[in-house]
């Protein structure tokens, strides 16, 4: 198909990626294309199934089978919507390895890593450039992506760092656990904060080179806090879901940034909390979770 807009949502199975593949389908224009994207091809075809038949769907929904770990994967991808296309115009980066309280965190930091920051970075690089003008690539992270959250002897490793720099970072973090250094060196234990806070470092890296083009075409790259969002991911580690979001509502501020006409140049390269900018070096080291993580 010839279709007027091309948009692709990492993570889609279930949560909140199905979720945001969800709205993208039912507040695109019939002529438009979502992607949604998983690893397992029946999950994947499923979902896509089930979505293009939800009542409020008017775009095309198609499944998409894309291992996030594996780049070769990405880059097929992108070059495949280039050819194809001539590009595409959402990306929503929403994949996550889950991770339970109970298990190991040096043990699963491959998979973790992997799945959230290997995988950012590749889509950053390889569908930045065949964004078109006017377009959306959101990564989505959290509240504790700001650099606060590390200990402070980590900052100048993803502070005014570019992608390159982060990706280091990111390795040198990854050997560290597997050597049994990290804590020593500063590291948190619980592997969600590092990798969040490098995940929003490597947006702000890829938006810090592409900003004056960005802004004068309406293009946004930033990455998203999409708030406590009740999903099987993050039940196990949280008592309280009082405050908690579904993943439809959650959705909706996400979205918004896709279909704003108007980019904020102040929201441009940061992390967005419900259309807010959250100050980078904003946040204290979470020492309540590497509690949860004492034996």
């Amino acid at each position: 198909m010839n279709a007027s807009r091309i948009a692709l949502v990492t993570g889609a199975n279930q949560g909140l990626g199905r979720a945001l593949a969800e709205g993208l389908a039912s507040r695109m224009d019939p002529d438009d294309l979502v992607l949604l994207t998983g690893r397992s091809h029946r999950r994947v075809s499923d979902a896509a199934r089930e979505v293009a038949h939800l009542p409020g769907t008017r775009s095309h929904v198609q499944g998409q089978v894309l291992d996030v770990t594996d780049t070769d994967d990405i880059a097929r991808l992108a070059d495949e919507l280039r050819a194809r296309h001539g590009g595409v115009d959402v990306v929503l980066s929403n994949a996550v390895a889950r991770l339970l309280p109970d298990e190991s965190q040096a043990e699963r930091a491959d998979e973790f890593i992997d799945v959230s920051n290997t995988a950012t970075h590749a889509i950053l690089r390889l569908f930045g450039p065949v964004l078109r003008p006017g377009g959306r690539l959101i990564v989505v992270a959290s509240s504790l992506g700001t650099l606060g959250h590390l200990d402070p002897r980590l900052h100048h490793l993803f502070d005014g760092a570019s992608l390159d720099q982060v990706e280091y970072a990111v390795e040198s973090w990854r050997s560290a656990v597997h050597n049994k250094t990290a804590e020593e060196a500063g590291w948190p234990r619980w592997l969600n904060v590092p990798s969040k806070v490098a995940q929003v470092a490597a947006v702000r890296a890829v938006a810090a080179e592409r900003r004056k083009r960005d802004l004068a075409d309406g293009t946004l790259i930033a990455s998203v806090c999409p708030g406590m969002v009740d999903t099987a991911t993050s039940r196990p580690w949280f008592s309280d879901f009082t405050q908690a979001q579904s993943p439809s509502e959650a959705a909706h501020a996400v979205l918004d940034l896709v279909f704003t006409e108007h980019v904020d140049p102040a929201l441009y390269g940061e992390l967005i909390r419900f259309g807010k900018a959250l100050p980078w070096h904003d946040g204290t080291p979470p020492v309540e979770q590497d509690r949860l993580l004492t034996p």
